[in-house]
């Protein structure tokens, strides 16, 4: 337990130190090469009428979202993975996907956004991971699918929620969490506690909570 928590608050420390840095993720406050790409496009689209700068601002941000809208996106107003493609730049280490397939891939970013949209990103890759230590676990399928289509594991399947628009920022987060990011110590269940209403998941061992969620055992 000690030793997943020490993990857990190095990683935040991390993050909250560097900000986060993962591939296909340009947002407000980024400076980078694909920034400029980004800004071309929209240009070259009719969404950006500013100076290439680089800079990923407010109005790079508002053009995002009007190009997002009008392509059928997330509009989130972060150039993740689908509004980059849209845009025909080519994301980094887009084949990368840590031993698993595209399709677990996409299902897990799915599963991100349903269950934790409005979460902070920390919060989004947490549940990722906790899908993936179930993968892991032998009380659960051994794949992803399995994971996320067991009966009853996981309410936003019949919520209509699992079919709302991926937002970009949970591809992100589930590219950190097959990289090994688990900011959740290892849970393999969580819960929101103004929502949740099985009394037993209240009596699982807490590790942790981040934002909404509490993580457990």
């Amino acid at each position: 337990m000690k030793r997943a928590m020490g993990i857990m608050l190095a990683t935040l420390l991390i993050l909250c130190t560097f900000g986060v840095s993962v591939s296909g993720l340009s947002k407000v406050g980024s400076r980078s090469d694909e920034v400029v790409a980004i800004q071309q496009k929209l240009k070259e689209k009719g969404y950006y009428n500013y100076t290439v700068d680089g800079i990923f601002g407010t109005r790079t941000r508002n053009a995002v979202i009007s190009f997002q809208r009008d392509n059928g996106l997330a509009a989130d107003g972060i150039a993740g993975v689908n509004t980059l493609k849209a845009l025909g730049i080519s994301g980094k280490d887009d084949s990368s996907f840590g031993g698993y397939s595209s399709a677990d891939y996409e299902l897990l970013a799915r599963i991100i956004s349903a269950e934790a949209r409005g979460e902070s990103y920390i919060g989004q890759v947490a549940v990722g991971a906790v899908v993936l230590n179930r993968v892991e676990h032998p009380s659960f399928p051994d794949t992803v699918s399995g994971v996320v289509y067991q009966s009853g594991a996981f309410s936003c399947l019949y919520d209509g929620q699992f079919y709302e628009p991926v937002a970009e920022s949970a591809y992100s987060a589930a590219r950190d969490a097959i990289n090994g990011l688990d900011p959740s110590g290892g849970a393999i269940y969580y819960y929101n506690p103004k929502t949740a209403t099985s009394q037993w998941i209240f009596s699982r061992p807490v590790i942790t909570t981040i934002g909404n969620h509490r993580f457990c055992s």
